[in-house]
């Protein structure tokens, strides 16, 4: 088999290629950004924006998996076109090249803020996140690219959505924001967590081995969360710093006191064209629920698994500090 894998040189694009190759695919990583780190055997790199048709439609050719994760994450609102641009059109530019003239297998990498949080319990693949939340662009965007699939799929073609949770581990040097306050607890910049807030946290190589499977088994039109542990932040980061050999913060922080500490070095900033670098609105906004999720529709109709969560946020920590 030959896939092509759109944002592999992303912190999940670059652990998908890895396992796709080591599942004996021939992979075509495709992404505007350089490439991986460790590229494996058996993969070939072809630079190309997901919002350059030909480029797309060329990368394509040759290919009968296309493994969709370009995607921008972020929570900084510097970034909200470039997310509408990537996580949406790009998407509808990736879907219908696919499509076109052949019967190729899909996986669009979705997330797990397409499906909640939900108050007072865990969420699963029928859930919608709360109507607040969609005010942050990355939760909007990525649920109208998860539409976008959805549609292609009611179509007629064979899309499958996979959601991820909370995926850590090595390589993410970008960093995504889950990267970045994995760094900021383990160098000991975040002195306080979010009192109410929770995370479930997942091995990003368990995430990879998640889509191989989605490809494998997963049924067209359908979604499936790919997560792992649900555990609070204060947990989190407490073995994130113990990993990094540093004292866990005690402080913990309501969330209303967090958002309106936001909104003012928001509004302090605002005027020179900067955001904060900790507290930003959106960042604090999306932590206002615990983001717990059931993930057992994709242990049963995948087969999937997972690891420790907290032996995954010790390799990340460790990666952070070497890093």
């Amino acid at each position: 088999m030959r896939a092509l894998v759109t944002g592999s040189s992303g912190f999940i694009g670059g652990h998908v290629v890895a396992a796709l190759v080591a599942a004996g695919a021939q992979v075509r990583a495709f992404d505007a950004a350089a490439p991986p780190d460790g590229l494996p055997d058996g993969a070939e790199f072809v630079r190309g924006d997901v919002l350059d048709v030909d480029a797309v439609r060329r990368a394509l050719e040759g290919c009968e998996a296309v493994f969709h994760l370009a995607a921008l994450y972020s929570y900084a609102r510097a970034d909200a076109a470039r997310m509408q641009a990537v996580n949406v059109d790009g998407t509808r530019t990736v879907l219908r090249a696919a499509a076109n003239g052949a019967q190729r297998r899909i996986v669009h990498t979705s997330s797990c803020a397409t499906c909640g949080p939900v108050r007072g319990r865990r969420a699963d693949e029928r859930d919608l996140p709360d109507r607040s939340q969609l005010d942050v662009p990355y939760k909007r965007t990525k649920l109208d690219g998860e539409r976008l699939a959805l549609s292609a799929a009611r179509e007629g073609h064979q899309v499958v959505v996979v959601n991820p949770t909370v995926p850590v581990g090595p390589g993410d040097r970008r960093p995504t924001p889950t990267g970045k306050m994995v760094a900021d607890v383990a160098h000991g910049r975040a002195r306080a967590y979010l009192a109410s807030s929770a995370l479930n946290v997942v091995a990003v190589q368990d995430v990879a081995a998640g889509h191989v499977m989605a490809f494998e088994r997963g049924r067209a039109g359908e979604r499936y969360l790919l997560g792992g542990e649900d555990l609070s932040i204060r947990d989190v980061f407490a073995v994130i710093a113990t990993a990094a050999g540093r004292p866990a913060p005690r402080v913990g922080i309501p969330w209303v006191a967090a958002f309106a500490g936001a909104r003012i070095a928001d509004a302090a900033l605002r005027p020179l064209g900067r955001e904060p670098r900790m507290l930003l609105v959106d960042e604090v906004r999306a932590g206002r629920f615990a983001h717990l999720f059931d993930d057992s529709k994709a242990r049963a109709e995948l087969g999937y698994s997972s690891r420790s969560a907290a032996d995954a946020l010790a390799t990340a920590a460790r990666d952070a500090i070497a890093g």
